[in-house]
């Protein structure tokens, strides 16, 4: 039962708004989390995508690939065609070694848009559930059979929000569908982290551990802000820094005998958050609160 510790780029270089740390070479975010201790990095979207380079980019400063967001289309599209779109993502994962596959339904999400409030979240049928369920659970037949772990990230702002859309999610899909637990998202969504770790150990195939300000959340809520705009407000931060008991968490983890890659995470304004300050707090919250729950971190 061993823990890695990962973190991901969308401190230092947010992709869904490139104005925040665009200009930030991709070799200062590497170097930054080689010396804060990280075993790992997951991919963002200025890391190059041809194996041979970002191996060697990686292996530069002593890290791995954990893995890295796929946006799948499966409410409008099968999942043959789904299989195809995602394979040059899935042999890039292969080849540097990533034992995750991290995904999220994006095909009606808002969480990109900027005009759009998180109150308009997309909500699916029952028929939607169905085929949804359907698909996704055999594009993860796939990814199981290609050596990766399919982790699926609910998401605020996507059609696995809350804790109702959770549980309908895992009643439709099979067990080859693992899920990214990601605890600020949890939070936002009204998901108890604790609650699904313990009724679904077997689901959690990857951690991100993220921490939340509730105070600008709900004024975010009241005036119809978007999902781009709470992130600009700094509704997430590091753990250690808002509202969310990771004792709680890792010791619900260490229950269950987790074992996988703990990424610290939080999209904030790189200008106004430091990067390298905030991932620092984040992996010193999450190192003592595992040494206390009895989970191991590998050497």
């Amino acid at each position: 039962m061993t823990i890695r510790f990962g973190v991901s780029p969308i401190a230092w270089i947010n992709d869904d708004m490139p104005e925040l740390g665009g200009d930030t070479p991709v070799e200062t975010v590497l170097q930054d989390i080689q010396e804060l201790g990280f075993s790992g990095v997951e991919l963002g979207g200025k890391f190059p995508r041809d194996p041979t380079v970002l191996r060697a980019l990686l292996s530069s400063y002593h890290l791995e690939l954990v893995g890295g967001w796929y946006s799948s289309k499966l409410l409008v599209r099968s999942a043959e065609a789904e299989i195809e779109a995602m394979r040059g993502h899935l042999e890039l994962l292969q080849a540097l070694g990533c034992s995750v596959f991290v995904i999220a339904e994006t095909s009606n999400a808002i969480h990109g848009a900027r005009d759009c409030p998180l109150t308009t979240s997309p909500v699916l049928g029952g028929d939607d559930w169905k085929r949804f369920g359907e698909r996704l659970t055999e594009v993860a037949d796939f990814v199981e059979q290609s050596g990766l772990r399919f982790a699926y990230h609910h998401h605020l702002g996507t059609a696995v929000e809350t804790a109702e859309e959770l549980d309908r999610f895992l009643s439709v899909t099979g067990e080859s569908v693992g899920l990214t637990l990601d605890t600020g998202h949890a939070a936002l969504g009204g998901i108890d982290p604790l609650s699904v770790i313990r009724s679904a150990p077997e689901r959690i195939a990857h951690v991100h551990c993220k921490d939340v300000r509730r105070h600008v959340f709900d004024k975010l809520m009241s005036e119809g802000g978007s999902f781009l705009d709470g992130v600009l407000r700094g509704m997430f931060t590091v753990p250690g820094d808002g509202d969310l008991d990771f004792a709680l968490v890792f010791q619900a983890l260490s229950d269950v005998r987790y074992s996988g890659w703990v990424i610290v995470e939080a999209e904030q304004d790189p200008a106004i958050a430091n990067p390298r300050t905030y991932a620092q707090l984040g992996l010193d919250t999450l190192r003592a609160e595992a040494s206390l729950s009895g989970l191991k971190e590998a050497a």
